[in-house]
């Protein structure tokens, strides 16, 4: 569950594949939208670029991610909001998520440096944004192209926003149970054998951490379920959905990134992934 940045690390080919896979569709959609069905609301592009400029200027100025990690977490931003504008909008779970893994982040920072787990204090790097936030970007710009072109009764659009809210749920469930495990102590155990292993290890859970986990992912629903006018039978599926994702997380961890078939950035990305995807399908 780690969200550790490491440079030496022999399967960076990956992570790289996720911002080609994710970037430049998002930023095709974005372009799109902006020069062809903006013409219905001129100012649905401004708005969403200067929320997206000014959300990753605060990003980067409070180093909680590099310039590049926060271009990329503007860029999400736009399509987010282009998704679905105005106050009650898809930003609020996104601003949640942020806020609870800035703090997540940086509580007992001495602890984790002691460990030599801590995160770079340059912060979170372009793969890793786009390892966390980029199934619910791309999630946005399903949702977008359904209601802007496709006919509404094709895809769903309530099946889409659930889709979006449990990727961005999965992300804090994942960050919190990571950050605060390693610094509220329990003993961490491998998920596969439940033997005892070094806190830090990939795929190893934790009471404390399993807990701060649950009440990150049922923050971002709640929030997420007001802003995009779901139902309580709605927050409660994405709240499932966020679980089984965190434990598939935990699961890849153990088996595959252990072995070093996946890295961490992968990980986290098909975490998030199957939590959206199993949200979508039961919705």
């Amino acid at each position: 569950m780690s969200l550790r940045n490491q440079s030496a690390d022999p399967l960076r080919w990956q992570s790289q594949a996720l911002l080609v896979l994710v970037v430049a569709p998002v930023t095709v959609a974005v372009a799109l939208e902006c020069l062809f069905f903006a013409p219905a609301s001129p100012w649905l592009p401004v708005r969403a670029l200067c929320l997206g400029a000014l959300l990753a200027l605060l990003v980067w100025k409070s180093r909680a991610a590099t310039a590049g990690a926060a271009l990329c977490g503007g860029l999400f931003t736009v399509a987010l909001f282009m998704a679905v504008p105005g106050w009650r909008t898809a930003l609020w779970p996104l601003v949640a998520l942020l806020l609870l893994t800035l703090g997540a982040t940086r509580f007992g920072r001495a602890r984790k440096e002691a460990l030599g787990i801590a995160e770079a204090r340059r912060g979170r790097i372009a793969t890793q944004v786009t390892a966390n936030l980029g199934v619910a970007a791309l999630a946005a710009v399903a949702l977008r192209f359904s209601l802007a072109v496709a006919a509404p009764v094709i895809v769903s659009s309530i099946a889409l926003r659930s889709a979006l809210a449990a990727a961005l749920a999965e992300a804090a469930a994942d960050t919190l149970s990571s950050e605060l495990g390693e610094v509220l102590g329990g003993e961490p155990r491998l998920l596969t054998t439940f033997r005892r292993v070094p806190i830090g290890t990939d795929g190893a859970v934790s009471m404390a951490g399993t807990i701060a986990g649950l009440c990150a992912a049922a923050i971002v629903a709640v929030v997420a379920a007001f802003a995009l006018h779901l139902t309580l039978t709605d927050t409660a599926l994405i709240l499932f959905a966020a679980v089984a994702g965190l434990f598939v997380d935990s699961w890849l961890g153990a088996v595959l990134e252990r072995r070093g078939w996946l890295n961490n950035d992968a990980v986290n990305f098909l975490a998030t992934l199957a939590a959206a995807l199993l949200a979508f399908w039961v919705r």
